[in-house]
């Protein structure tokens, strides 16, 4: 039976209960955190939490969730954007609290993981109830024999597996393989229509999910919960984002389309043996007409629609169109259960070309989405489309059987958010890095989060930063330019290395930056240097986690997933400041989009993109109380340009220089004591 808040135990004594029980140190900000959680909870307020690393910021927002859940009987919702963290909450941080709390609540706390559908094994697809997604022709025999080891794999584990999540089997397996045994959401028939319902996993796990204090997810399964008609997740009145400045991408990730003849080919497959051939084959040469085309077509942003474009996204559309209503009803599966799988399967796949062809017509006006006829121009005053335009259509080039591919984005997902996601729920959203410039605004904006309904605060963290850390700008350099590496870039790494004895971790703008960085340094050192590609990314972070001396270099991943806490990671390098390319087509459009409704384009994009990644970047280099060391910037614009500010204020409060002598000196003494 829920509890009235006011006879539970306060946060504070929960909290102290929790980290003594644990076997840690309870630290201020800690406390603080939890206290404004708690009151963002009980006064329905949106808060956002910079926590920085090392605060123990999983307690100071699980204690007073738990608490809100035992006294209101309803789950807290808890997402997170990558599988290690939702691993770490699971596997290691709630069971110990559930634990340390069991005595003081109600009831023993309970918790549960729960995932998009697709990462649940499906049983009625396994027993060849909906069809496969792949036509092998496709591949390679040597890929197509790989594949089928995998498949075999699952299908043994399908026969041991309790809860049928993907992420049990060990080691994984590609998403081709995977997808013969999984469905997504729209595919799915449905508890009460599947022949295999009463035993689904994914309604398992939902079950699961509805019966615990604490749901633990993603941030894409979070937006799906949030945009779709249907509840996803169970019925919740609070939502803990961690890892909340990474919520913008993912969620934008969810809400992005995409066309090629990949997806109407594979529509063409799932409707083919349900209706009229001839149906179908106006769909196969629609899909034909857009392969000549893009594949013809220069990769990169559209801004106005092509008289060719245009009429091909509207074949494709109505011939999507044909096919659905070919298909019949879509309530006439309960007369013929045994083609209800497939039925579904194709009105899915249908929907999407159908939706997405539609969608990506619409983005260039009106007069694009009702399909003009030839010769009538759509492109209107270029400051007014602009302002009015909300999405962004682009086509991304192929690589290896990937064709070329039409992607359709919005310019903003802060308006899905404000009506979908803060609308009616207490929302806490929290990050080592929210604070970008020194203030929360240009993430709540991102967000969508209504003025004067959020309150912002920055716990601080425990690590003393001016006294530990270095941060060196190197001025002396010239600006990184686009023909690569510069050559004093590579010798001014050289001298770093040598000076702090291997023990470097490079972060690069550019996977070609990373190799070229490599290869001219792998002789002219007589250190380990691994680069990211080499071997997975996790065998690499562990070979250097274990051998002081080794330096590893790479991109994007490393700037935000390495944990190498010691004497193996004493420096820091980040050969640019991280922008994204100017030829990115959804930052070009977004920053376009902010300049025409009279913002600052550059800073409310490009300058906010770069200043998140150089403090997660920077943020790899004090992982426990006891690091020290150094983060090197070879982009003198950090010191120079006008906007250098905005990226310094959004860092750790390091000790600052643009001396290079004081920092490898600054360097060997880390290195001499560190031997």
């Amino acid at each position: 039976m829920p509890k009235d808040h006011a006879e539970l135990p306060p946060v504070e004594e929960l909290l102290t209960a929790a980290v003594t029980a644990l076997g840690g140190v309870e630290r201020p900000g800690q406390v603080k955190m939890a206290q404004a959680v708690r009151d963002a909870i009980e006064n329905e307020e949106h808060l956002a939490v910079q926590a920085g690393t090392g605060t123990g910021k999983s307690l100071a927002y699980l204690v007073p969730a738990i608490r809100h859940a035992a006294g209101s009987g309803r789950a807290v919702v808890v997402s997170t954007a990558t599988i290690a963290l939702q691993r770490q909450l699971v596997d290691r941080d709630l069971p110990r609290l559930a634990d340390a709390l069991e005595g003081l609540l109600p009831h023993r706390p309970e918790f549960a993981i729960l995932k998009g559908r697709r990462n649940y094994l499906c049983r009625h697809k396994m027993a060849a109830g909906m069809p496969e997604d792949e036509d092998d022709q496709l591949f390679d025999p040597r890929e197509v024999s790989a594949t089928g080891r995998m498949v075999q794999r699952i299908q043994e584990w399908a026969n041991e597996t309790e809860t049928g999540d993907r992420d049990e089997i060990v080691p994984g397996v590609s998403d081709q393989a995977w997808r013969q045994f999984s469905v997504t959401a729209r595919e799915c028939l449905g508890a009460q229509r599947c022949p295999s319902g009463a035993d689904c996993f994914a309604e398992l796990a939902r079950e699961r999910a509805a019966a615990a204090d604490v749901v633990v997810t993603n941030h894409a399964l979070l937006a799906i919960d949030a945009m779709e008609d249907f509840p996803v997740l169970p019925e919740h009145d609070v939502v803990v984002v961690d890892e909340a400045h990474e919520l913008v991408d993912r969620v934008t990730s969810v809400v992005t389309g995409e066309l090629s003849e990949s997806t109407v080919a594979l529509a063409v497959r799932r409707v083919g043996r349900l209706i009229e051939q001839g149906v179908a084959d106006r769909l196969q040469e629609a899909g034909e007409d857009l392969r000549a085309l893009l594949a013809a077509a220069p990769p990169g942003r559209i801004d106005t629609l092509p008289q060719s474009l245009g009429m091909t996204l509207a074949l494709v559309r109505d011939a999507a169109s044909a096919c659905i209503t070919a298909l019949g009803p879509r309530n006439q599966d309960k007369d013929d259960p045994d083609n209800a799988g497939l039925r579904k399967a194709a009105f899915t796949a249908l929907d999407d070309v159908h939706d997405t062809a539609q969608r990506m017509l619409d983005a260039f006006g009106p007069a694009a989405g009702e399909g003009r006829e030839a010769g009538e121009d759509a492109s209107g005053s270029a400051g007014d489309e602009e302002i009015h335009r909300a999405e962004v259509v682009w086509l991304e080039e192929g690589r290896g059987r990937v064709p070329p591919t039409l992607r359709v984005a919005p310019l903003s997902v802060g308006g899905m958010l404000r009506d979908k996601l803060f609308g009616d729920r207490t929302v806490v959203l929290t990050s080592a890095t929210l604070a970008l410039g020194g203030s929360f605004d240009t993430l709540a904006r991102q967000w969508g989060l209504p003025a004067g309904e959020w309150t912002g605060l920055d716990v601080g963290s425990p690590f003393d930063h001016s006294r530990r850390g270095i941060l060196y700008v190197a001025t002396h350099l010239p600006q990184p330019g686009r023909d690569g590496l510069p050559e004093a870039y590579v010798d001014e790494i050289a001298e770093l290395i040598e000076a702090a004895g291997g023990r470097a971790l490079g972060l690069f703008s550019s996977m070609r930056a990373a190799k070229a960085a490599t290869e001219a340094l792998r002789d002219r050192l007589d250190v380990p240097l691994l680069c990211q590609g080499d071997d997975s990314t996790a065998q690499l972070v562990k070979q250097f986690a274990d051998d002081p001396a080794t330096c590893l270099f790479g991109t994007l991943s490393l700037w935000q997933g390495v944990d190498v806490p010691g004497p193996s990671l004493t420096l820091v390098i980040i050969d640019r400041i991280p922008f994204p390319r100017p030829d990115d087509p959804l930052a070009s459009a977004r920053q376009r989009h902010v300049a025409a409704t009279g913002g600052n384009g550059f800073m409310a994009v490009a300058a906010t993109h770069a200043a998140l990644l150089l403090a997660q970047g920077a943020g790899r280099l004090l992982r426990s109380i006891d690091d020290r060391g150094v983060v090197a910037v070879l982009d003198p614009r950090l010191a120079t340009a006008r906007y250098s500010g905005f990226l310094l204020n959004s860092l750790p409060p390091f000790w600052r220089t643009t001396d290079p002598a004081k920092v490898r000196d600054a360097l060997r003494r880390l290195a001499a004591a560190s031997s």
